[in-house]
């Protein structure tokens, strides 16, 4: 078996593993009524999607949430910056994935010119005051950064372009993110300054190899988490009874897809 044929087994048999251990991670959170709120930020084509694609993809979504909000509208441009996100936060049995958050302010706003100076200085103010009001609360603010290299980056964008069904993932930031590379990196180093507090950390993942940023950001947001398994009652499936007094509608009845293969 050739290398990448065993990372790509090592991979598959550790993320399934992985998945496992997330699904009983949410069912601690329901059952203890745990708040979990976790952000996931980085440069463009960074592997957010992906990672956060698998951390949900075998959970309950009625208690695991993803929030990508779009950009404000002119009413909400007019509202106490948070105010928008406030309404998203995770209720008592709630995980809720920010893919983007409040920290567009200190990322493409302040690179493109979105907001004033003053704004973006009050944010870099507010901003741990704000989230020192959600963990007093109750809730468990996780916070991810994905690093890209500049090389990988290109190699993504690239592959985006060439692929029709992951046209809609290049957007005109993330073109204009080629041209301001130099930019954002001081807009993340400024931002990691003011924000990577003692209380409400950030955490970087090194996400060139997507795969291996997958397994290591999924691994390290379990081992965050103080959760243990709860006891659920064992399924037991009923003998189906067989109804014999009702006579189904003919097939003809009803117009079903055709078979295309």
């Amino acid at each position: 078996m050739s290398s990448k044929k065993e990372f790509k087994k090592k991979y598959e048999d550790k993320i399934k593993e992985l998945q496992v251990e997330l699904v009983r991670l949410q069912d601690w959170v329901i059952d203890s009524g745990s708040k979990i709120a976790i952000i996931f930020e980085g440069r463009d084509a960074a592997g957010k999607g992906g990672t956060i694609k698998r951390i949900t993809e075998n959970l309950n979504p009625r208690f695991c949430k993803i929030v990508a909000l779009a950009a404000p509208t002119e009413r909400e441009k007019t509202q106490w910056y948070f105010q928008r996100y406030v309404p998203h936060l995770p209720a008592a049995g709630e995980i809720v994935i920010f893919d983007r958050s409040w920290y567009n302010r200190a990322g493409v706003e302040r690179v493109m010119g979105f907001c004033t100076n003053k704004q973006y200085v009050n944010f870099l103010q507010t901003c741990p005051e704000f989230e020192r009001m959600i963990i007093s609360s109750g809730t468990q603010l996780i916070k991810y950064w994905f690093s890209v290299s500049a090389e990988e980056q290109m190699k993504r964008f690239n592959a985006r372009a060439n692929d029709p069904t992951k046209g809609w993932k290049l957007s005109p930031m993330d073109l204009e993110s080629v041209k301001r590379w130099d930019d954002y990196s001081r807009a993340k180093d400024n931002m990691f300054e003011h924000t990577d507090t003692q209380f409400s950390p950030w955490f970087v993942v090194e996400s060139d190899n997507k795969k291996k940023a997958r397994i290591n950001c999924i691994s390290h947001l379990l081992g965050l988490i103080n959760y243990s398994d709860v006891v659920s009652p064992s399924v037991e499936l009923p003998n189906r009874v067989q109804q014999k007094d009702y006579e189904r509608p003919p097939r003809s009845n009803y117009k079903y897809v055709p078979d295309m293969i």
